[in-house]
């Protein structure tokens, strides 16, 4: 018997399943849940600690209900919302809340950064796709007006469940299907735009 547990970070709560690769049952699951932070001007965020916190919670009841031993989980694989824009330092520290997906805030950051690549037409030509509100980089454009001394912090930019990745592995990376969500990621290429980012 081989043992995996599987985790998603959602926006309401943080999910942990094991499951037996034999049979493919699930031997034991757990849940957390987490806030939110929402404002009146769109905000929504949440405190990366929120999910770290939650992840071990949901990770013992997944252990106890599974009775087993966590040594004997052999791999993780971690899921969770996209869009999202965790932003962490040279030493690993988040540097603010997290703004997610369903952050409509930075709608006026999202349509500078359009125009700046020359408009729909041109940002969809580029990348493949059209930015949207949501997506994390309006986020990035946000952060950077809103916090200069944040900014020359900055070494990482992550996605929740990247952050998840970041804090259990100490590696930051990120599919190219998340990536793509960023709007700074040529998708036909797959490959990071240069142009756009700067």
């Amino acid at each position: 018997m081989t043992l995996y547990a599987g985790i998603d970070c959602g926006t309401q709560s943080t999910k942990v399943i094991i499951a037996d690769n034999r049979t493919a049952r699930i031997l034991g699951e757990g849940s957390a849940p987490h806030p939110m932070i929402s404002e009146s001007d769109g905000s929504r965020e949440q405190e990366a600690v929120w999910w770290t916190d939650a992840l071990e919670t949901a990770f013992a009841q997944a252990i106890k209900n599974a009775g087993i031993d966590g040594r004997d989980i052999r791999a993780l694989a971690v899921s969770g919302q996209q869009h999202g824009f965790v932003p962490v330092s040279h030493d690993g520290t988040v540097l603010a809340p997290a703004k997610l997906w369903c952050d409509t805030s930075t709608s006026a950051e999202n349509q500078w950064f359009i125009d700046a690549l020359g408009g729909e037409q041109t940002a969809l030509d580029r990348l493949g796709v059209l930015p949207q509100t949501g997506y994390t980089v309006s986020k990035i454009i946000r952060f950077k007006q809103q916090h200069p001394e944040l900014w020359e912090q900055l070494r990482y930019v992550l996605l929740p469940h990247d952050y998840l990745n970041f804090w259990l592995t100490g590696q930051a990376c990120a599919e190219y299907g998340d990536a793509s969500g960023t709007g700074l990621l040529n998708i036909r290429t797959r490959e990071w735009d240069q142009a756009a980012a700067d």
